[in-house]
Order: C-alpha cells, then structure tokens, then sequence
C-alpha cells in the first residue's frame, strides 16, 4: 500500500493542534492508519503483512518519523515489532545522498529502497531550477543511460545490498494496449532491454505500470538471476559513486526544441486534466503517463522560461510563446462531457507559467479543484497512480 507523501494534507480530516486550532490532518498518516487499523490482522492471519511503499522521502528525519508511527501503530494494535515492511521510494535528489541513513532509521522495518526515476528527475530540475548548467533538454533525450542516472542506481543496489537489503529497479511505463503490432512489438523490445539492464546492474527486482507487462518483466529477471531469489550477494564493489557522479551531465547537450516545448504542454494538461478526473495512470503521446512525469513536463518549461532557453526554431521561450503554443494545442483538443480541461489549463498556467515555482502542482491542484468535489460523485480513489510490482 502506497501512502501519500508527508506534504499532502488531508482536507476532509481534522485535528487540533496544542494551541487549539483546527488543521488538517496528514494524508500520509490517514492512509497509514486506516490501512493498517482495517487490515494489518487479517494480512498477518493470511501468511502475508502490512507491507508499504513510502514515497518521496527527502531526508532520513522522514524515515525516523515513519518508523516512530510504525512502532506507535504495531503497539497499540498488539501486533510485534517489526512485522511492517516497508520499502522507501528514492525519488529525490536530496534522499539519493542518504541512502545509508535512510535503511538505517527504518531497519527494524525496512525491505529495501526502489529508485523511481521520473520523479527523480524531476527532483533534479525543482532543487537546481535557478542554475543555468542543470537546464535540461527535451524530455525524450532524458533516458536512464545519462551518467548522473547510471551513478543513481549504481548507488542504490551498492548501498542496499552491502547493508542486506533488497534493490528494486524504477518503473517501466511502456504502453502495450496499442493498435499497431509492430509499435506493440518495438515496446516489449524496449521492455526487455531496459530490465536486462537493471538485472546485470545488480537489482533484485522491479516495477511496471500494468499487469500485461509483468511476463515479460519476469521473463528478463528470471533468465538473468537463475534459481537465486534474489542478487545480495552482488556487492557492486566497483561501483563507486561520489557527489559528482549524482550530478553528472555530461554528454547531456541542452537541446530545447519547439516541438519538446508542444509535447510537454499537451502531456501537462493531458495529464493534470484526467487526475482532476480521478485517472492515475493516462496513456498520452504513445505513453503511459503519471503525476511524475506531468510534473516534468511543467517544471522543465518553467526552467526554460526562467534561463531564456533559445528553441531549435530561433525563438527565445517567453510565458508569452508558451501562450501561443497552448492555444494552438488547444483548438486540436477534442473536447468531451466533463473533461476538466479548463481547470487542467488553470493548474498548468500556475504552475508552469508563474513567478514563483510551486513546489508541487498536486498541492494547489488537490486544495482548489479536488477536495470539494467529494459529494458530486468523483470516485477520488484514483488519483494516485498505480504501480505492479514484479518483485522475485
């Protein structure tokens, strides 16, 4: 189960705070409880447990204060200590330099760290939005063969195994339910080869974005790990990865082209429109797409405008350019019933196009478009995106 990260609050909750006041809750801690106080007997009568995914941690405090709700949470239901399992999603830069603390804050309950790319990278682009050498190109040459991804998940299996716990490799959001065969073909492909990759590199396991991916996934896995379990024992000695290494771009040419720009707007407000819709998982440009990536897309084109990135076309990228590509991708834009695409273009344009870089488009998002909609019918169950895990 994948609580939401500590930022979110949760609006239809409240408590009351030492001096009084009615606040919000925590989303994170809402989801926890709720989960863990319905289910966690059940999970444990059934040979199985209360295991968690917990998401864009930033620092080791952040463990600590998941491990103290865990012990809280296992206490007061009578239920042994380290029966949670969790295992921490590495989607940020600054959780990428405390690995080691991380795992051992939560080692009572920690199974392993899963690094998440996209939002890795987009952790990239919002801590070092204001410096001009980390502009980053169009999204399509963003790949997990660039130097700074490679020494990203280097780290994590060298870190995860030699402190015994598992690696699990990012998430693959390749889109398979397609007409044309051959473009079915060429994704399996791509599939086989991304996950071939991450074996040799040492993982233990992996995620995709859909069940039909989950045969061929384990097809890679299984021819590469053998009757092993799992890859433990691969120390990655070797691989030795500094400070630098985690912020390397070379090889990486700051290539912005106007057809990038037009891709990242359609995918922003494809994406921010079916969330607000209650779909966490959207198939846009030939791609499964997730809040991750939309949060890419609209922080690159504030980077853009922020550092007057000059595009392939000569122009210089202005909020002014950006509202002329929006509106011609607008009128190609089949409408529907209840589509949500205007308050889609409202969270975009204030998230992508202001002064001040929010820091997260979910939260404006959720507080001024989402929360009030509970009585109308929208099934909000949705709105985080999915994930299946092929772990072995």
């Amino acid at each position: 189960m994948r609580p939401r990260g500590w930022r979110l609050p949760e609006k239809h909750l409240s408590v009351v705070d030492d001096a009084g006041r009615s606040i919000p809750a925590s989303g994170a801690l809402v989801d926890f409880g709720l989960y863990f106080f319905h289910n966690a007997h059940a999970l444990i009568e059934s040979s199985s447990g209360p295991y968690f995914w917990l998401p864009k941690l930033e620092s080791a405090l952040e463990a600590r204060l998941w491990n103290r709700f865990f012990e809280f949470a296992q206490d007061r239901l009578g239920i042994a200590r380290g029966t949670i399992r969790a295992t921490v999603r590495i989607e940020t830069i600054t959780a990428a330099f405390q690995m080691e603390v991380i795992l051992w804050e939560l080692r009572e309950h920690c199974a392993g760290l899963q690094a998440a790319v996209w939002d890795y990278l987009f952790s990239v682009v919002k801590s070092f939005r204001n410096l001009p050498q980390f502009v980053l190109p169009d999204r399509e040459l963003l790949t997990n063969a660039l130097p700074l991804m490679r020494a990203f998940t280097d780290r994590l299996v060298r870190t995860c195994h030699r402190l015994g716990a598992y690696a699990i490799s990012t998430m693959s959001n390749l889109m398979i339910d397609h007409s044309d065969e051959e473009y079915v073909a060429a994704e399996f492909a791509r599939l086989r080869e991304d996950k071939a990759r991450e074996a040799w590199q040492g993982s233990d396991g992996t995620w995709v974005a859909g069940p039909g991916l989950v045969p061929a996934a384990l097809a890679v896995y299984d021819a590469a790990l053998g009757q092993r379990p799992h890859q433990l024992e691969n120390l990655r000695s070797k691989a030795i990865v500094c400070a630098e290494h985690l912020l390397d771009l070379t090889d990486l040419e700051p290539i912005v082209t106007e057809a990038g720009v037009r891709v990242n707007v359609r995918v922003a407000i494809g994406y921010i429109s079916a969330w607000l819709g209650g779909r966490g998982n959207v198939a846009l440009e030939d791609l499964l797409e997730d809040m991750s990536t939309a949060e890419i897309c609209r922080s690159q084109i504030w980077q853009w405008i922020r550092h007057e990135v000059a595009l392939d076309n000569g122009h210089q990228l202005t909020r002014e350019l950006v509202e002329v590509y929006l509106a011609e991708e607008l009128a190609r834009i089949e409408r529907k019933p209840n589509d949500h695409l205007a308050e889609g273009v409202e969270v975009f344009r204030r998230s992508a196009l202001c002064g001040d870089f929010p820091e997260f488009l979910t939260i404006p998002a959720y507080s001024e478009h989402l929360r009030d909609r509970v009585s109308t019918g929208v099934d909000l169950r949705g709105v985080r995106a999915a994930g299946f895990s092929c772990t072995r």
